[in-house]
């Protein structure tokens, strides 16, 4: 077990991957895609990523929602599917993501320790609304950031500025967790304190920035948490 991080008055969260499954909604149309159920996750979430970044390098800002439906038709005539039905369900499922398991006990616990809860995402307002809604996770969360505030992807320095000007908490009390490497190195590099989820048993990234505590699960979480910030 890493070294407890003490100081931290607030846990800011990525959603997609980390709090959210985005593997869920492909999985709910497993009666449709059958054994491309699979390729299709990776290929969908990696242009998805793709698009953001590549975005922002040409300062051409789309909102996540266009940038999701195009990595998806992107994704769908790559595997050849040729189906506005599948699209319109999968695009749908997006705004009902399931999250992991251990999501909501975990946010429970972080909120009865008296520490902020909130989540920055690249996802839109609305994105964000529904999948917290549908989760039911609204009462454990006390802020719901969009990058659409900033106008730029992450991990543009100015994202994770959002959550130091609206929570009101300087970047070294606010712990930051992803489960996308690229994105804990980025906010780490920032300033935050972070805990990268390491869900996907990804490799460390040779980017500037150092994660405090890597882990598997959010369930490890509040154990790395020590003594808050008065």
């Amino acid at each position: 077990m890493p070294a407890t991080i003490d100081g931290i008055r607030a846990c800011v969260f990525d959603a997609y991957g980390t709090l959210f499954d985005f593997a869920s909604a492909p999985l709910h149309c497993e009666d449709e895609l059958g054994e491309k159920v699979k390729p299709l996750t990776a290929l969908w979430r990696d242009k998805q990523l793709q698009y953001t970044w590549l975005r922002a390098l040409q300062h051409r800002h789309a909102d996540f929602w266009q940038v999701t439906g195009d990595a998806l038709d992107y994704a769908m005539e790559t595997l050849g599917l040729a189906s506005p039905a599948l699209r319109a369900r999968l695009m749908n499922l997006y705004l009902s993501l399931e999250t992991f398991p251990e999501v909501p006990g975990v946010l429970r616990q972080l909120k009865a320790r008296g520490l902020v809860t909130a989540i920055l995402s690249n996802g839109t307002p609305h994105m964000l609304s529904a999948a917290v809604n549908a989760a039911g996770l609204t009462p454990h969360l006390d802020a719901v950031l969009s990058v659409e505030d900033a106008g730029v992807y992450k991990p543009h320095p100015d994202v994770y500025q959002l959550a130091v000007d609206r929570l009101g908490i300087p970047a070294e009390a606010i712990a930051f967790q992803s489960s996308n490497a690229w994105d804990a190195y980025a906010a780490s590099a920032f300033g935050m304190r972070v805990v990268w989820c390491n869900r996907y048993k990804q490799r460390p990234e040779r980017l500037p920035g150092n994660p405090d505590a890597v882990i598997q699960s959010l369930d490890e979480l509040p154990a790395l948490l020590g003594r808050n910030q008065d």
